[in-house]
């Protein structure tokens, strides 16, 4: 154990130049760590939500209306299939989980029933009388409330992403809730607007056979529906479009929108563009409809109901409305992200001010420096020269703990800073236990290097035992903990690593540098 290799010592000098080179950009500003050339280390310490401030939300899926929206959708397609097979019906609707028909002339109903069977492989038909159902199974329900939390984590992160938000949290909690933690946000406000809005698109024509006004007094004509639009008519109120059911294209296949001013107006403007699917059906519905009004909707409101001048053949269109450059940025976003399969709700809320997470941060850093000033001072008093090395050493793990946190991009919160100031005191059990067996080897008459030897080679096992059995706890907590508890076993379980490194490795290295070059006939312990 005495002996230590060349390529040993190149290896822990190698750890320790990396670890203060990354360490180093978290004590200097953002400006001037931004201006460290890029092939240095150059990324600082990712800071979490209670230090660095910003927005606390937790949502809830309104998974219910996806199974809403489906049968829904089958009802209209059992529709479609019952008249194109000429067989009269009533009361078609859905009904609890299931899609429901009477067949009015008994004699087809088994032809009915093998009818809308083959219409969707997720349901039971069953008949009573002449009265058919298709029923969702309780497997199939849960999937697809399943599938579309899954889905919304997956649009909120892009959503999320868009704006520029750094290192946030996006994960599940329960059965259909998400957390979502945002660091640094200056408009959690935007967020809210963002992550609130479903923003499911779809094209229709609007319906000119039949009354807006006959609508707006409950006599809606089948087939047709009575939406509001952003524009404000005359007498203050939203104005009203009577549309198609029918959707015509839909925002699904939408694969770019761009905020842009329209050349014409210089007003802002909402580009958007079409994959070679959605181009094909827009191209086919604007060149069928020349002249009519094609209203698009966003979340049920009208948002724009431009004329076809000219068939659209291209995939790309244009929508305008009373957009500011904000808000036409944002529905550009929200398109790109792509449409949430069913509404959020926000739960809960919370925000941290930059205040208190910089009052935290000045806390936690009064706490480690005492800490450590405590552990410097114990550790050279108790053993001398030797608990001089183990200081040395203590200050390099510090130094590597902030510089695998910069490598990692681990964020650090402030259960993360009780983990540095728990190392803090850990990183010298190590030393201690090889400082306490080398004074008994040298009670019982061993010479300085026999002693040193002996004292490294017999408590290294218990080293390792202590440390392993610790590292297992954190990563225990890691696996099955969630938000603060993962950040203090992430920096607790790099501070153990660290921290035996340095105390089997390092300490050593000084120790055997200062026994070769003074060759002392006692140690100074």
């Amino acid at each position: 154990m005495v002996y230590f290799a060349k390529w040993k010592v190149v290896l822990v000098l190698a750890v320790c130049a990396f670890g203060v080179a990354f360490a180093v950009p978290s004590f200097l500003g953002r400006d001037q760590a931004a201006g460290i050339p890029v092939w240095l280390p150059n990324q600082q310490i990712s800071l979490g939500l209670d230090l660095q401030g910003g927005s606390h939300l937790l949502l809830e899926v309104d998974s219910k209306t996806v199974i809403q929206e489906y049968l829904e959708s089958l009802v209209d397609t059992m529709r479609i299939e019952l008249r194109k097979a000429r067989i009269r019906y009533q009361g078609l609707g859905v009904e609890g989980n299931a899609a429901k028909v009477t067949i009015k002339d008994p004699a087809k109903t088994e032809l009915a029933r093998q009818l809308l069977k083959a219409l969707d492989a997720d349901t039971q038909t069953t008949t009573d009388g002449n009265r058919i159902s298709l029923t969702l199974t309780d497997k199939i329900i849960r999937d697809r409330k399943m599938a579309a939390v899954q889905q919304s984590i997956e649009i909120v992160r892009r959503r999320v992403d868009e704006t520029g938000t750094r290192e946030p949290t996006i994960q599940r909690q329960g059965e259909d809730r998400i957390l979502v933690q945002l660091p640094g946000v200056d408009d959690p406000e935007r967020v809210k607007r963002l992550l609130g809005k479903t923003a499911k698109m779809t094209f229709h024509l609007v319906d000119y056979r039949n009354s807006v006004e006959a609508a707006m007094a409950g006599r809606v004509p089948p087939g047709s529906r009575l939406l509001p639009s952003d524009d404000v008519g005359p007498n203050g109120q939203p104005r009203m479009y009577l549309i198609r059911k029918r959707v015509m294209v839909s925002g699904d296949t939408l694969i770019d929108s761009q905020p842009s001013t329209d050349s014409r107006t210089n007003e802002p403007v909402v580009t958007f563009r079409f994959d070679s699917v959605g181009a094909k059906r827009f191209g086919s519905a604007t060149a069928k409809n020349v002249g009519r009004l094609f209203a698009i909707v966003l979340d049920g409101k009208v948002i724009s109901a431009p004329v076809i001048r000219e068939p659209i053949l291209g995939g790309n269109g244009q929508i305008s409305g009373s957009f500011t450059f904000q808000s036409a940025q944002d529905l550009a976003l929200l398109l790109r992200a792509g449409a949430l399969p069913a509404p959020l709700t926000i739960l809960e809320e919370r925000s941290v001010g930059p205040g208190l997470g910089a009052d935290s941060i000045a806390a936690g850093k009064i706490a480690s420096i005492l800490g450590m000033i405590a552990v410097l001072v114990f550790m050279a008093a108790a053993y001398g020269l030797f608990g001089f090395m183990a200081d040395v050493a203590l200050v390099v793990n510090m130094m590597l703990i902030l510089g695998a946190l910069s490598f990692l991009q681990a964020t650090l919160t402030l259960p993360g800073i009780a983990g540095i100031v728990l190392t803090i005191g850990m990183a010298v059990d190590a030393n201690v236990l090889v400082f306490e067996r080398i004074r008994e080897e040298v009670r019982i008459g061993r010479t300085p290097l026999s002693a040193v030897d002996t004292g490294y080679s017999r408590a290294f096992t218990t080293i390792v035992d202590a440390n392993l059995t610790t590292l297992i706890a954190a990563v225990l907590l890691y696996v099955f903990g969630s938000g603060p508890v993962r950040g203090f076993a992430v920096t607790l379980s790099i501070g153990i690593v660290t921290s035996m490194f340095t105390a089997i490795m390092l300490t050593r290295l000084l120790v055997i540098t200062w026994l070769r070059r003074t060759k002392p006939e006692a140690l100074p312990l």
